[in-house]
């Protein structure tokens, strides 16, 4: 139950992108660091997956502007074949080949190339916001398992003054969920406010922030399953751990460990399904296979912001939640940021 949520409406920034990962807290991630694309040679700046071996990511940007975030798809037919809940291929694959050398193509035909000959078939149902940033944008695009070609993806073509936002449905669901319905007017009146008082840059990122902690969970109503109170989450930016008895009993068993500085967490480490592989008998197989990593509490893991300025100046801060061992972080202790102008901005 993710969300990204993008704005035009600071005059000050070409673009201003916000992000909340929901995931289980416990699954293994490394923190925001550059590192280099196998296939590109590329350099790419992201955290990365550290459960499964392909390593991808839900949020990643190039030295040359490639942008891409994903959004898990909430599938509507649980034994649809065409698309499946859980796809034999990686989701974060599917950020990890934008990045690697398809969003330098041109939008549409870098989107082409990613759905064309059944391209995202097969993989777990998700929603990708790419584009390639540049002074003269072509745009945003917003891909999904669905697409069976380049014409069944919507372009966004960032217009000034414009807020748009994707959880966990389609794009252009005519009931749009009430968290994207919310981030996307407190954005655009963060971002104006920021732009009228003259904000400073650190005070408009703690304002976003700020928005990215918005929570409107309901109670869980008597006799209610996990499941069923975790199809709620729809109405809250910001989801607050969220799990049963078993789930709590492992949170207690990892933050029993101590803490771990995240810091240490890169990406260069071996994913936990390459050590599987390779039958390490200190890693032990998840109590729920059927979705790959399903232990403890489930809730916002990490928090990202994402400033474009109209030169090509990023600003890239990630803050951590908890550490590797579960354990709560306190705001701003867990923030990691990145300062960098973007190649080619003017080509």
């Amino acid at each position: 139950m993710c969300i990204v949520l993008f704005t035009t409406a600071h005059p000050g920034y070409s673009l201003i992108l916000i992000d909340n990962r929901d995931e289980f807290i416990l699954r293994p991630t490394s923190r925001p660091h550059w590192w280099t694309h196998p296939e590109s040679g590329g350099e790419v700046l992201s955290s990365r997956d550290l459960q499964r071996a392909a390593k991808g990511t839900w949020l990643g940007i190039t030295k040359t502007g490639s942008l891409a975030v994903l959004t898990n798809y909430r599938e509507a037919v649980n034994d649809d074949a065409e698309h499946p809940i859980s796809g034999i291929k990686s989701r974060g694959r599917m950020v990890n080949m934008w990045l690697g050398g398809l969003g330098e193509q041109g939008l549409r035909r870098g989107v082409d190339e990613l759905v064309k000959d059944g391209g995202v078939k097969g993989v777990g149902g998700f929603s990708m916001v790419c584009g390639k940033l540049k002074r003269k944008s072509e745009g945003i695009a917003i891909v999904s398992n669905r697409a069976a070609e380049a014409s069944d993806v919507p372009i966004v073509g960032l217009e000034p003054d414009g807020v748009w936002g994707l959880s966990n449905t389609v794009y252009n669901d005519p009931n749009e969920w009430p968290k994207v319905t919310t981030g996307k007017r407190l954005l655009k009146q963060v971002a104006q406010d920021a732009a009228a008082k003259q904000a400073s840059e650190e005070e408009l990122i703690a304002g976003l922030f700020s928005i990215l902690d918005t929570e409107s969970m309901p109670e869980r109503p008597s006799g209610w399953t996990l499941q069923e109170y975790m199809n709620l989450m729809r109405h809250t930016i910001f989801v607050p751990p969220i799990g049963d008895d078993v789930n709590r009993e492992e949170m207690q068993k990892a933050t029993s460990k101590g803490r771990v500085l995240w810091a240490k967490m890169q990406g260069d480490q071996k994913a936990v399904e390459e050590l599987k592989q390779e039958s390490r008998p200190e890693v032990s197989p998840s109590p729920h296979p059927s979705i790959g990593f399903e232990e403890g509490m489930y809730g916002t893991q990490r928090q990202t912001v994402l400033l474009v300025d109209h030169d090509g100046n990023a600003t890239f801060v990630e803050r951590a939640l908890w550490d590797a061992n579960g354990n709560e972080i306190p705001r701003g202790e867990g923030d990691v940021a990145f300062r960098f102008k973007i190649d080619g901005w003017d080509e």
